[in-house]
């Protein structure tokens, strides 16, 4: 349970300047004479008060005590520590914050604040003085219900009150769902006279430098001098939305067996767990009672922890970003996952995939055989292809065994089963800095049936793109995916949203040509006037022209990223850390001080890619007309000499410089490149193609089972 706030610490509350010693005014009693305690007030009995006491003695509690000053007839609440209570009697120490002794005042109640309500208390005292005193408990205490919310102490968060110019800095002193009692001091050279109660204020909380609460908020109530004030502040938002909407949002799900949440609370660092109502790849949510509600819209909370069943534990940052009041006393409050990171997203997903189709795996562990046996059986691995991987095939399996069961920052799988047979695969590998890139899709029938495994898989695809895109662990900037134009599958997704969009700096098409080249080729001299240098800074220039004016796409953004020098661990590193090469080197080819070709040195263990299109050159061709192609060969080949295989992929840009040249050339490759800004209407785009595809399915099967 949270820690409460001292007696009734609402917005009438006054604490001094020097914020050692908290009173109430006297008109505090006008609506309430605590002397006297209403005949509806429920009752409480002897023995759960001494329990009552015990407990806030053994959490380092404090009560509070209703004295008279003798000199102005006042009423003032004191603070004090209870010392362990045994019988009818209770000893309680002064609090060391209280600079005035009390000996001498007139003891009229003992009240103890639970945050909610108050328990009053009226003991008879027997003996004090300037440390302590002694009461007999009375046999009948009275609880008496103060406050429409619990209140909680905060410890150690930084706030910040703007407004229109104005800033005052300080600390939170506590909450509840419903306010913030804040006490700040103006900055420099601002003042308090500049605060408008009637305008809404913007307040930030910060603990340990990082963002856990902003938001606009009411004013409510505020005390103290131009110096340093007491304000009490409502958040004015219930509901607000995190990430723009969408058409159709993801399916939530009810877990079975139960499951819950749990985390340290942001304000006031004690532990919160409640039970998850239902959950999604992108947030979910949970149910609060009224008197514990302690989920304030627009918390963010750093440390949470989604507990499966008991014994799986996936840590989040998440926001919280509404609360509906549903029925007398409850209210359900939505959560929005910001980030997870990649393992623990894939146990998620992988879980509620389950939920939705038993026979979808998602980033779990994998039976290699039975992968590789689909490859063969489903004609990715076809026989020219096996020719060039074969000789390597044992160190093609370890580099798969890492991919799959090593590596889930680099590498994500899913999988549609049956009795441990792969009849749908997708995968994904991080092939640069900050763009991930689709490794293989595919799907059969499952043999003997009519089912078709592409449609389920394809749901489950949308499900776990819909809440990896957006989270800042994948850092992915942009998707990407290479396929045969004929491909017709991947081309109504993929190619129809990019020309559905028709944005080529949302989503861009490429298209190059594939050519295997031979590295055991003699390296030569270039003709005069030509160099092969390593690319720079004043060639971008000529290429973006180039590329701008060509294409208008992605591919320089995914090849050239502005942030190349961030503090971050390389790509490079990362693989390496795994146990895997992915290295990246640029060059340019020059005549005459003029840029006409940049050869992209792509490096990768072999078969990371089974089309090896992360382990060839990538070659962006700036002046067709006046490159020869057995110069641009002569440059080629003095690059091969970093590879230990035969022969190497060149993928060529634009793709008719091979076709004018009359070079022979293998097959034609799209690069499919998406803006991740956009990812919320290709999900959109995806989710209504699925919905016409099932349409049409069902009209099928209809028309079928009415001929028949």
């Amino acid at each position: 349970m949270l820690t409460k706030k001292g007696p009734f610490a609402d917005t009438r509350e006054i604490i001094e300047s020097s914020g050692e010693k908290s009173i109430f005014p006297p008109y505090l009693l006008k609506h309430q004479d605590l002397t006297r305690p209403p005949k509806s007030a429920n009752r409480i009995n002897q023995k759960k008060l001494i329990n009552t006491i015990n407990y806030i003695h053994f959490t380092g509690g404090q009560v509070w005590v209703h004295l008279k000053d003798p000199g102005y007839e006042e009423d003032i609440f004191v603070s004090a520590h209870p010392e362990p209570c045994t019988g009818k009697t209770i000893t309680c120490q002064w609090s060391k914050k209280n600079t005035t002794s009390f000996e001498h005042h007139r003891f009229l109640n003992l009240v103890i604040d639970d945050g909610l309500s108050a328990i009053l208390v009226p003991a008879k005292l027997l003996n004090v003085n300037k440390d302590r005193f002694t009461i007999h408990i009375p046999d009948t205490s009275y609880v008496l219900r103060k406050r429409q919310a619990r209140r909680y102490t905060c410890h150690e968060v930084t706030a910040e009150l703007h407004q229109s110019g104005f800033l005052a800095s300080g600390s939170l002193l506590d909450f509840s769902f419903l306010s913030f009692r804040i006490r700040v001091t103006p900055d420099f050279g601002g003042s308090f006279h500049w605060l408008n109660p009637d305008e809404p204020l913007i307040v930030n909380l910060y603990r340990d430098q990082k963002i856990i609460f902003s938001g606009s908020c009411r004013f409510i109530h505020q005390t103290g001098n131009m110096s340093v004030k007491e304000i009490v502040v409502a958040p004015l938002a219930e509901q607000f939305k995190r990430f723009r909407g969408r058409k159709i949002r993801s399916p939530r799900t009810q877990l079975a067996p139960s499951s819950s949440i749990s985390f340290e609370h942001p304000f006031s660092k004690e532990r919160v767990q409640r039970d998850l109502h239902d959950i999604s790849v992108t947030g979910f949510s949970v149910h609060e009672r009224d008197g514990e509600c302690v989920l304030v819209p627009g918390m963010i909370i750093h440390k949470l922890n989604i507990n499966y069943s008991g014994t799986l534990a996936m840590p989040c940052i998440a926001q919280v970003v509404f609360r509906r009041k549903e029925k007398k006393g409850a209210f359900r409050c939505g959560l929005v996952i910001l980030d997870m990171d990649v393992t623990t997203y894939g146990k998620l997903s992988n879980i509620l995939g389950n939920v939705v189709d038993p026979h979808v795996h998602v980033s779990d562990e994998i039976n290699m055989d039975a992968l590789w046996k689909f490859f063969f059986e489903s004609g990715f691995i076809y026989p020219k292809k096996y020719n060039l991987i074969q000789p390597h095939r044992k160190d093609l399996k370890e580099t798969y065994r890492k991919l799959y069961q090593d590596s889930p920052e680099i590498a994500a799988h899913m999988t549609y089963q049956e009795n441990g047979q792969i009849y749908g695969h997708v995968s994904m590998v991080k092939a640069y800095e900050r763009s991930w890139m689709v490794h293989h899709l595919a799907a059969r029938p499952v043999p003997g049936t009519r089912k078709h495994t592409g449609l389920p898989l394809l749901k489950q695809i949308i499900h776990y793109f819909e809440g990896f895109y957006r989270l800042p662990a994948f850092k992915m900037d942009h998707w990407i995916c290479y396929y045969r134009p004929s491909t017709r599958f991947m081309d109504l997704f993929f190619g129809d949203f990019a020309r559905h969009l028709r944005n080529p700096r949302a989503c861009s098409l490429d298209l190059f040509a594939y050519k295997d080249y031979p590295t055991a080729y003699p390296q030569g001299q270039l003709p005069d006037g030509w160099l092969l240098r390593e690319y720079s800074a004043t060639d971008s220039w000529e290429l973006e022209q180039f590329y701008r004016n060509h294409s208008g796409g992605l591919l320089l953004n995914v090849l050239c990223p502005e942030y190349e020098h961030s503090d971050d661990e390389t790509l490079e590193e990362t693989y390496k850390r795994h146990g895997l090469i992915r290295r990246m080197k640029i060059y340019s080819l020059i005549h005459t001080q003029k840029l006409k070709a940049v050869l992209v040195v792509n490096q990768s263990d072999l078969g990371l890619n089974l089309s090896e299109l992360l382990n060839g050159i990538k070659i962006i061709i700036t002046d067709s007309a006046s490159l020869p192609w057995d110069v641009l060969s002569s440059a080629v080949t003095r690059l091969t000499e970093v590879y230990d295989v035969e022969k190497i992929p060149l993928l060529i840009y634009p793709h008719s410089y091979l076709e004018n040249k009359d070079i022979s050339y293998e097959k034609q490759y799209l690069m499919f490149i998406m803006d991740m800004q956009y990812g919320k209407e290709f999900l959109d785009y995806l989710k209504g193609r699925l919905k016409a595809k099932i349409r049409f399915l069902i009209k099928f099967l209809i028309k079928r089972y009415l001929t028949k």
